[in-house]
């Protein structure tokens, strides 16, 4: 990763210093603003469906699923240049 990079995924990071280090389905939902960019009805189905075909990044404590947020925002990242 470049320091241009870099430098991008630390704006949107400190931008975004509201959410905890490990996010939950709700808070990655929030953080993601899944509901202003879909119309879907069932938002943990978008959810399901970044895990199983886009790779979303998450860990297992305790039988649940949370969301490190660093690794989001580089997923996030390589998504935008994979589109390229």
């Amino acid at each position: 990763m470049t320091w241009e990079e870099e430098d991008r995924v630390d704006t949107v990071s400190s931008q975004s210093n509201t959410f905890p280090d490990l996010l939950t389905e709700a808070e990655l939902i929030e953080y993601l603003r899944i509901p202003t960019i879909t119309s879907a009805t069932n938002l943990h189905n978008v959810i399901e469906h970044l895990k199983r075909f886009r790779g979303l990044p998450r860990i297992h404590i305790c039988n649940k699923t949370l969301y490190p947020k660093k690794a989001v925002l580089h997923w996030v990242e390589n998504q935008i240049r994979n589109e390229d």
